[in-house]
This record gives C-alpha cells, sequence and structure tokens, in this order.
C-alpha cells in the first residue's frame, strides 16, 4: 500500500492536464503537491514539525528538491521521494508552493 499511494499522485500527476472536473482542469502542480502535506501541511502549511513551504520561492525550493535528488542535502526520507518525480514535476510542486501565500504569526 505504501508504494500504491505515491504511484496514484504520480500518475495523477502526468495525466493531470488531461484530466478535468466540473469542466475545469486539474492544477497538475497542485495534485503533485498533495503528497507532501503528510509533512508539510495543506498547502505547504506546516504545523510543526517540518519547514512550511508556502510562499517560499520557486528558485529555492527547487535547489534543495535538487539538493535531495542529488543526495547532497542530508534528508530522512526525502531524498527517496524526490527520486520519484521528474525535473518537470519537481518544477510543478515548487511553482505549487510559491504561488500560495505564506501564513505571517506562525
Amino acid at each position: 500500500m505504501k508504494l500504491i499511494r505515491p504511484l496514484i499522485f504520480l500518475w495523477l500527476g502526468a495525466m493531470a492536464p488531461a484530466i478535468h472536473a466540473g469542466g475545469m482542469a486539474i492544477d497538475a502542480g497542485r495534485t503533485l503537491a498533495a503528497t507532501c502535506a503528510n509533512c508539510h501541511g495543506t498547502d505547504g502549511h506546516s504545523v510543526g514539525g517540518t519547514e512550511s513551504l508556502a510562499g517560499v520561492p520557486r528558485d529555492t525550493l527547487l535547489r534543495k528538491l535538487s539538493a535531495f535528488s542529488r543526495g547532497e542535502k542530508p534528508a530522512t526520507i526525502m531524498h527517496q521521494i524526490t527520486k520519484g518525480y521528474t525535473p518537470e514535476q519537481l518544477t510543478l510542486i515548487a511553482e505549487h508552493f510559491a504561488a500560495q501565500r505564506a501564513r505571517t504569526g506562525h
């Protein structure tokens, strides 16, 4: 089951441009970023324990994601997770979080 869930999200992310819900195309970046909510909170608004991603500039996120993927940045699981995405998918994820409004006072 642990492997099936990420594969479903990867498939949805790949198919998102072709999937429509109520006449609206599903946002591929948001679909891919949904798996990040487990640790980083809904739309990147962490409630503690991990870094909030909402509002972090796209290039900053891409640098971090790439460093995880290459094994240059130590992590408990991020280096494994990032290897499951293409560079294009990581860009969509970074763009999604960069577009979110960061919460202040948390």
